[in-house]
């Protein structure tokens, strides 16, 4: 396989980022459990969300596209006919985990080699609490999953992963009877368990907090036509290319979106960036050498290697924090983005959850291994436009997984690629 090279290039114009792959993940699937016809527009398609999309299909939804969009249409689904084969979205294994619960016949669910590293235990064994038969390799994929779930009670660990929350709320309505969702352990990344609220109440499904948790009453899902909002965690990159080097404007961000990544703005500012929004538009712009700043990435684990890129080059130390989880990424991301700024000349230390970053005037360039991890790669792409070598790394195509086109996208903005 060739090699794909960033040679940096002075950045400026408008970038028109992707939609939101969490908002397609679940309006897929709760489309899907409505029983209805579903109209999804402006919907990602990657590589991630076509795995959930062949999930619903395996349990009788179909699926096509429809412009900028998709159609999903179902009379109600069934347990799949077949083994659920994820490919390489976690996402799409944690959520559907829980939907196989409501059957009576095993489910059988999968994915790459990467995805058979990713801890499944906490989910499972909540589903164990509840009378699903579960098993696994050591708490990871292949998993066999047999329902259904029993009782009125559910307990789930959500400090390793807030989809093993959201697994169980999309599954709770449809268990038959009211459902208490009891959240244990220090819960990470919350933005995400609000996407999955938002969405499910635009499908006709409420759902009460309580002081422990969520309460669920028995409910159905109401088909719905829905459009999927840009997505924050992509915005990322060309914003904070933009404030490395020249200008960037990216179009149909919602400030007032519940997606936790709509900090990338904050930390900009924050950084020295300056930074415009008005009317969905936000403009981020370069005002010299950044500024070291501490960032807690609790909520945000998916902007840690958008932001240390940012902060490598930074004036004084930054500190980032908060966000254990990061090792059970598509990699051990604080390990591999460690790696990846190292090779290409900053001075970084990974922590337990995160890393402390001694900002450098400038880059070197290099070679980097991404193992396969979009975010990962198109980070290293952005660090090129503060190197003063080249950028290379294995040409995968691995950015299909959330921002389809992302070197066409960045040419277009001024990077040599």
């Amino acid at each position: 396989m060739t090699d794909i090279v960033f040679s940096g290039g002075s950045i400026g114009g408008t970038a028109d980022v992707p939609p939101s792959k969490s908002y397609t993940h679940r309006a897929i699937i709760l489309a899907a459990l409505s029983g209805g016809r579903c109209e999804i527009s402006n919907s990602l398609d990657s590589f991630d969300t076509r795995a959930t999309m062949d999930a619903v299909r395996s349990m009788g939804a179909s699926v096509v596209k429809s412009g900028r969009g998709i159609v999903v249409d179902s009379c109600g689904i069934h347990a799949p006919d077949r083994a659920i084969d994820v490919l390489n979205s976690g996402t799409t294994m944690r959520l559907m985990s829980g939907i196989a619960a409501l059957f009576p016949s095993e489910t059988v669910i999968t994915g790459d080699e990467s995805i058979r590293k990713r801890p499944m235990g906490p989910l499972l064994d909540a589903l164990g609490r509840c009378g699903v038969a579960c098993s696994s390799a050591d708490g990871r994929a292949p998993l066999s999953i047999r329902g259904p779930v029993k009782g009125n009670e559910i307990r789930i660990d959500g400090s390793l992963s807030s989809q093993f929350v959201s697994s169980m709320l999309i599954m709770a309505p449809l268990v038959g009877r009211p459902v208490d969702i009891i959240l244990e352990g220090k819960q990470v990344s919350r933005p995400y368990v609000d996407i999955t609220l938002a969405v499910m109440g635009e499908f006709g499904v409420k759902v009460g907090r309580t002081s422990s948790g969520y309460h669920v009453e028995p409910q159905s899902y109401v088909p719905c036509d829905y459009g999927i909002p840009a997505d924050f965690s992509s915005a990322a990159f060309p914003l904070v290319a933009g404030g490395l080097s020249g200008s960037v404007s990216v179009k149909g961000l919602d400030p007032d979106s519940p997606q936790g990544d709509r900090k990338i703005i904050d930390i900009l500012r924050e950084a020295g960036c300056t930074v415009e929004s008005e009317s969905g538009c936000v403009t981020c712009s370069r005002s010299g050498r950044p500024k070291a700043i501490d960032v807690d990435l609790s909520d945000i684990p998916d902007l840690f290697p958008a932001v240390a890129v940012l902060l490598s080059t930074a004036e004084g130390t930054s500190r980032l924090y908060g966000a254990p989880q990061l090792r059970f990424k598509e990699s051990d991301r604080i390990e591999s983005v460690e790696r990846m700024l190292k090779t290409l000349g900053a001075d970084i230390e990974g922590t337990d959850d995160g890393c402390v970053i001694r900002g450098v005037p400038k880059l070197r360039g290099g070679r980097i291994d991404h193992g396969g991890d979009h975010r990962l790669m198109m980070s290293a792409a952005v660090a090129s436009l503060v190197s003063e070598g080249p950028v290379s790394m294995e040409d995968d195509g691995c950015w299909n997984v959330s921002y389809p086109g992302f070197p066409d996208a960045m040419r277009s903005l001024g990077m040599r690629c």
